[in-house]
């Protein structure tokens, strides 16, 4: 329905900032969440934040809340996620998802079913 595309990543020293920027394109209505994931090697993959474009709410995990944000731009049919005094913990590669309202998703997160994934952006945080 909808095609993610992600671009920012890079590596960076601790306390680095980036900004990852998710594009949207295709002609589906509004999606009822966007999602940003990650997932290093070995690791499952684990939601980072969400935000609800419909109302612009966002809410990110306790271990990044401090140092991340999420934003849209409407008018570029993109969201970004603001990654500030980035730790090597923070390693990772970071993904986008969609949730278009389909009945199933590849991945469900505080109700928020995800159904269509970017293909991923490598954020690498050295010591």
């Amino acid at each position: 329905q909808v095609h993610l595309v992600e671009s920012g990543g890079g590596s960076v020293q601790a306390g680095g900032s980036l900004r990852l920027s998710c594009a949207i394109s295709g002609d589906t209505d509004t999606p009822r969440c966007m999602g940003w994931f990650r997932q290093a090697p070995g690791k499952a993959r684990e939601g980072v934040g969400r935000i609800y474009p419909g109302n612009d709410y966002t809410a990110l995990i306790d271990s990044v809340e401090d140092r991340f944000t999420i934003s849209q731009d409407k008018s570029k049919n993109t969201v970004y996620l603001h990654m500030n005094a980035l730790k090597p913990e923070d390693t990772a590669m970071y993904f986008c998802a969609a949730d278009i309202g389909l009945k199933y998703g590849t991945l469900e997160w505080y109700g928020c079913k995800f159904s269509d994934w970017g293909q991923g952006t490598q954020v690498t945080v050295s010591s």
